[in-house]
């Protein structure tokens, strides 16, 4: 199959994703926030929608990891990005089917860190998510309210298999309901359908703890002014907080110094 698709990044402001596009369609749900221009590390997250490079966490300090306050430059046909302990390069070329992004991350062996393609979809209330059936599922503590029985005191998590970990289903986006859900399932893949359109995800990276985490905003977050916001984020590593991890919970550089891994996007559906 081969559908032109398109990609648009922002390397001054982050390195962002600010259009992904195929057949005519926007993938991408963008936000106005002009204070995004003015930010710098350590500033406080700003949510501007679009897809943001995540590294080394993305919850937790500091919140949405610590490149996507940073400019980006771009280095014969790298974009790369310097954190303080970390220097992570992209590269991003178009194929006949889709694309082909290759990360390199170079640090100190041993550096523990979680990486996501923080992925905000323009997605109607029909869309739907396909991974793979059974699959061990994190939910976290914004699930809670929805869930029957108490939350375990002190849970940073609690488990179950997609798509409906703990009775939770989690498979379909639907209207805004004024709920938000925030999990991570242990798959490489993920496929979103809605109406017609396809758009999948692939990751692959050797001896690393793949994932892919979802962000199902519908008018739940934040407090006083909600908004819909619906994510699926292919990522390195099984929790949103790199501080959580635990054994196996993060990815992390090998003794070469350098880990690399591929993400792969395309306008169809890879779901099995």
């Amino acid at each position: 199959m081969s559908v032109p698709l398109d990609i648009v990044t922002d390397l001054a402001h982050g390195g962002r994703w600010t259009s992904l596009r195929a057949s005519g369609r926007e993938w991408l749900w963008r936000r106005e926030a002009p204070e995004r221009n003015g930010v710098r590390p350590g500033a406080p997250f700003v949510d501007a929608g679009g897809l943001e490079e995540c590294l080394p966490t993305v919850r937790g300090t500091p919140d949405h990891g610590d490149v996507w306050s940073r400019p980006w430059a771009r280095v014969g046909d790298r974009d790369v990005v310097h954190g303080d302990r970390f220097r992570l390069a992209r590269t991003l070329r178009a194929t006949e089917d889709g694309a082909e992004v290759d990360y390199e991350l170079t640090a100190e062996p041993g550096f523990p860190f979680v990486w996501a393609a923080h992925a905000l979809l323009d997605l109607s209330g029909r869309a739907s998510l396909h991974l793979t059936a059974g699959a061990p599922t994190r939910l976290f503590p914004e699930a809670a309210p929805l869930l029957a029985g108490e939350w375990p005191p002190d849970a940073p998590w609690v488990e179950g298999k997609w798509p409906a970990p703990r009775g939770l289903r989690l498979d379909r986006f639907g209207p805004d309901d004024g709920t938000a859900v925030g999990a991570v399932v242990d798959a490489p893949h993920a496929c979103v359908h809605d109406g017609p359109d396809r758009l999948s995800f692939a990751l692959e990276a050797d001896g690393q703890p793949l994932s892919v985490a979802l962000w199902r905003n519908l008018g739940g977050f934040p407090d006083g002014r909600p908004y819909r916001s619906t994510g699926v984020e292919p990522m390195l590593g099984r929790v949103f907080d790199l501080a959580s991890a635990g054994p196996g919970d993060a990815a992390r550089v090998p003794a070469s110094g350098a880990v690399r891994w591929r993400l792969t996007v395309a306008p169809y559906c890879r779901c099995t």
